[in-house]
């Protein structure tokens, strides 16, 4: 449980591992949970990304959709309404998204919303089998990547044959 005293504790007193991604879902109603999760699973493993602590968001109307809690459990998805996401640019918006949905993306708008000011998109949406993902990096994982890699950099850790670029606001892999 949060108690706003501190990161949450594990069995044997360690703190509980804090998301670093926020996970935007789109879906058609009644899409299965083996589906959705056989989708995140493709996405995590084509991406190298632990998507078991993401925070996951959706639009408003899709949060208790059974397959959606089934595949994310026991996290409970964040709902935003149409008119939020619509707000939200993005790279690839989609006109029969917005005829169906009333917002042009789903899965990458709710994941820069739940991922905060600053967040970046670092999987843009896939899809697959009536439901759609995006990934987010939050913005303070983003900071804490760039902060290690600049380390790596300054003491000459940089990957080989790799021209590190500082700049980037994406951690590597």
């Amino acid at each position: 449980m949060t108690t706003g005293s501190g990161p949450e504790r594990r069995p044997g007193g360690r703190p509980a591992p804090q998301p670093e991604l926020a996970l935007g879902i789109g879906m058609r109603p009644g899409v299965s949970a083996a589906a959705l999760r056989a989708l995140l699973r493709r996405v995590a493993d084509e991406h190298g990304l632990d998507l078991d602590h993401a925070v996951v968001a959706t639009l408003d109307r899709r949060t208790s959709e059974p397959g959606l809690l089934q595949a994310v459990a026991p996290r409970t998805p964040r709902g935003y309404p149409a008119e939020q996401l619509a707000a939200v640019v993005v790279p690839t918006p989609s006109d029969r998204v917005a005829a169906a949905t009333g917002t042009p993306a789903v899965a990458e708008a709710a994941a820069l919303l739940a991922a905060g000011p600053g967040a970046v998109l670092v999987v843009p949406k896939t899809a697959a089998s009536g439901a759609t993902v995006a990934v987010a990096r939050l913005a303070r994982a983003t900071r804490v990547a760039r902060a290690m890699r600049m380390a790596r950099l300054a003491v000459g850790m940089a990957p080989s044959g790799a021209a590190p670029d500082p700049s980037s606001d994406t951690a590597p892999g």
